[in-house]
């Protein structure tokens, strides 16, 4: 048999029989993965060992490029658009904090530059799956801050993707030069661009056209096949394959298929993650561990104690809050995954030293060891900081409302209308040329370099160049006209013309240059093959503009194409909104009734804010409560226990309702936050109050701001009673009193 399979066979078994252990004593599988790599490695004396450790790299290459795979299908681009500034800033600001705090480490060591660059990457994020893990197995995963963790997470994750790309240009460069490292980036942006357009396009595409071909068997063939041929054409462009396996797991994130796809992968995902993470625990050396104590004692310190002080810190400056931003930062205390993916990076390059993975490995195994106690330990500390910095808190919020207002003021009398036409314009402008114009770069390169010769093998040099031109500005056509006619006449560009001024003469140079950029492609394709002066070369470039300008033909593919591209885009999106009931056929539907059970976490919570259409996929149709029916409720209608849902779905739908209702119990000790606890407020009207003047009567407190004003405040602090027809004047101190939402608009406006 070969030693390859043996190999295998044993890691599986002594990882199977180390996870069980783990298992049982609640800690997260991943660390008991990389015990066992150490039991079964080469540098374990005291049990057996694989054979070839060559063998079982190829298997753990294969782990990374399933896991980065999966972690792919788990992101969408849409979700890092929708998740706002927030999240980005802050990891960022963590990313970059780590990344110091690395460098200072493995210089205070005496380390090499690149050792240093490494280790900073190494030690800036955090191990999604440990964290997941953990979350997991603390009941944490329903807690408000655990979704910002997660979007951290994910953006950390995307972020190493790109310092991954970045630190392998460095490595090869060995150069820190700005023009460098702006070509690699640029690189970058087109190949990212490149592979996500024309897998948008074509992967959706090539579903629905063999949808009836498509089971669960093919679907894992047809997609894996995908991941590892992004993977090699990733490598073959100088990319790492875990890159290209992650760019196609996004890519099949929009299809239709995702979920079956990802379900179908996640055995082999397992398995060779599995496979992986003990590959890495045979990296650990006990004489290295000896020998770097100390670096390994200073970088676990430096992991812990830099993420719950950099962490929670760039947690609150994005949220406000010190309960949320320790409970975040005190999540993110361990290195993962990324850190191995990086390390095994630098040994590949050869430009980091043999010490580094084994110390990295073992900083990892501890403060993974270490997580859940620290997340633990956070409301605790929270508890004891949130006093000190409540005053400091309510100070700079106050600060910020009166930058709000000043801005506000200073703005009044602006044309917002022209600047968002503008803002529209310009943003839709952009998208457009940037699209278009990678697919005109990368169909020319291919051309260039395929097409070109077989035409002149088969028609001489002369005519195989001639038709090779042609062929490139036929399939350029809907490209460039995209390019220069999309976009001209849109409502944006109608309001902006009709204002004259700058803002016409803005818009017919912005028009002006986007013909402009499609003459200069077609000029130098014709350049490339025409012998004639510039002159000509140009007249005759100006003529073949005005040509796929005018054709009908090129009109109508370069339309077709980008509503294919925006239809396999929103595709997921669309079918979400058709309901579940349109998923089903008529005999699959039924009527069932599910009774809430008492302390259920639904209680007093309304049907807008369950959405259990798109979590279950069920229709409440009626709330039975106390013998009384509420038939078809709307959304503000609210559940409390006792009540039963008579629901309209299948049968797996209402059978998943009912285990997740008998699930969604509140525990000891725990509560649910009210979200229409009522507060009170004062406010006082400064100069450009829009109340200065007005009567309580003419501000309609009630239904335009869904508050009551109790009164104004006299000299002596008391509250007097507020006249219907007493006029508000400035330096008034007025208490409102209404829910925290309505209020917090209402400190701003007002």
């Amino acid at each position: 048999m070969s030693p390859l399979i043996i190999d295998l066979s044993y890691i599986l078994v002594v990882a199977s029989i180390v996870t069980i252990i783990f298992k049982r004593l609640k800690q997260p599988l991943v660390l008991g993965y990389i015990v066992a790599g150490f039991l079964a490695g080469p540098h374990m004396p005291y049990t057996p060992s694989v054979s070839s450790i060559e063998g079982i790299e190829e298997w753990s290459d294969i782990g990374v490029i399933f896991l980065m795979f999966t972690l792919g299908l788990e992101f969408s681009f849409k979700k890092i658009v929708r998740m706002g500034i927030k999240p980005i800033m802050t990891a960022i600001m963590v990313m970059y904090c780590m990344i110091g705090i690395g460098g200072l480490v493995a210089s205070f060591f005496g380390w090499s530059s690149m050792d240093r660059l490494f280790l900073g990457g190494m030690l800036s994020m955090s191990s999604t799956t440990i964290i997941y893990k953990a979350y997991d197995d603390l009941g944490l995963r329903s807690k408000p801050f655990a979704s910002g963790v997660i979007s951290v997470l994910i953006l950390e994750d995307i972020l190493g993707i790109l310092l991954m790309v970045m630190l392998s240009a460095l490595a090869v460069s060995r150069t820190f030069e700005g023009t460098e490292l702006i070509k690699s980036f640029l690189k970058l942006g087109f190949v990212l661009m490149l592979w996500f357009m024309v897998g948008i396009y074509l992967v959706p595409l090539i579903f629905r056209k063999a949808k009836k071909y498509i089971n669960s068997e093919t679907l894992l063939v047809v997609s894996v096949g995908l991941c590892f041929l992004l993977a090699a054409s990733a490598s073959e462009v100088g990319y790492s394959p875990a890159f290209g396996a992650f760019m196609m797991g996004s890519i099949l994130a929009e299809t239709l298929e995702a979920e079956n796809i990802e379900k179908s992968v996640s055995s082999l995902r397992d398995l060779f993650g599995a496979v992986f993470f003990v590959s890495v625990g045979m990296m650990v050396e006990v004489s290295v561990l000896t020998e770097y104590w100390l670096p390994i004692l200073v970088l676990t310190l430096a992991v812990i104690l830099g993420q719950m002080f950099f962490g929670s810190l760039s947690f609150f400056v994005t949220s406000g809050d010190v309960k949320t931003a320790v409970s975040s930062g005190f999540s993110m205390v361990q290195i993962g995954e990324f850190a191995f993916i990086i390390a095994g990076l630098g040994n590949e390059l050869g430009v980091t030293s043999q010490f580094l993975y084994p110390v990295v490995v073992a900083v990892s195994i501890t403060t993974t060891f270490f997580t859940p106690y620290i997340i633990k330990f956070a409301p605790k500390v929270s508890a004891r900081i949130e006093p000190l910095l409540n005053s400091k808190i309510q100070e700079r919020r106050k600060k910020r409302k009166e930058l709000a207002a000043a801005i506000q003021q200073s703005m009044t009398g602006y044309d917002f209308s022209t600047a968002k036409a503008w803002h529209n314009f310009i943003k839709a402008v952009l998208y457009q040329t940037a699209a278009f114009l990678t697919i005109s770069i990368a169909l020319t390169m291919f051309c260039y370099s395929t097409v070109l010769p077989l035409c002149q093998h088969a028609m001489g040099e002369k005519y195989g160049l001639i038709v090779c031109c042609v062929i490139t500005l036929l399939l350029l056509s809907p490209c460039i006209r995209a390019i220069v006619v999309r976009k001209n006449r849109n409502e944006n560009v109608h309001y902006l013309r009709g204002l004259g001024g700058i803002n016409r003469v803005m818009i017919e140079l912005a028009i002006f240059l986007k013909a402009l950029m499609g003459f200069i492609i077609i000029y130098n394709i014709v350049m490339f093959v025409s012998p004639l002066w510039w002159v000509w070369n140009a007249l005759i470039s100006v003529a073949i503009l005005m040509l796929m300008v005018v054709s009908r033909g090129v009109k109508y593919v370069s339309i077709r194409v980008e509503r294919t591209f925006k239809q396999n885009l929103r595709q997921r999106e669309q079918q979400a909104t058709l309901g579940y009931g349109r998923k089903l056929r008529g005999k699959d539907l039924q009527i069932a009734r599910v009774k809430i059970p008492q302390h259920s976490r639904w209680g007093g919570r309304s049907l807008a804010q369950l959405h259990f259409g798109k979590t279950d996929r069920v229709h409440i149709v009626a709330i039975i409560r106390a013998g009384h029916r509420i038939n078809i409720p709307g959304g503000s209608n609210r559940i409390y226990p006792g009540d039963e849902l008579e629901v309209v779905a299948g049968t797996e739908a209402i059978n998943a309702m009912r285990a997740r209702s008998e699930q969604e119990i509140l525990q000891p000790n725990e509560q649910i936050k009210d979200e229409h606890s009522m507060s009170i407020i004062s406010v006082h009207l400064s100069e450009s109050s829009p109340l200065i003047g007005k009567t309580l009567q003419d501000a309609d407190f009630r239904s335009r701001y869904h508050s009551m004003v109790l009164g104004i405040e006299n000299e002596q602090g008391h509250l007097d009673a507020t006249q219907a027809k007493r006029q508000f004047r400035q330096g008034d101190i007025v208490w409102v009193v209404g829910e925290e939402a309505d209020l917090s608009m209402l400190s701003m406006v007002i």
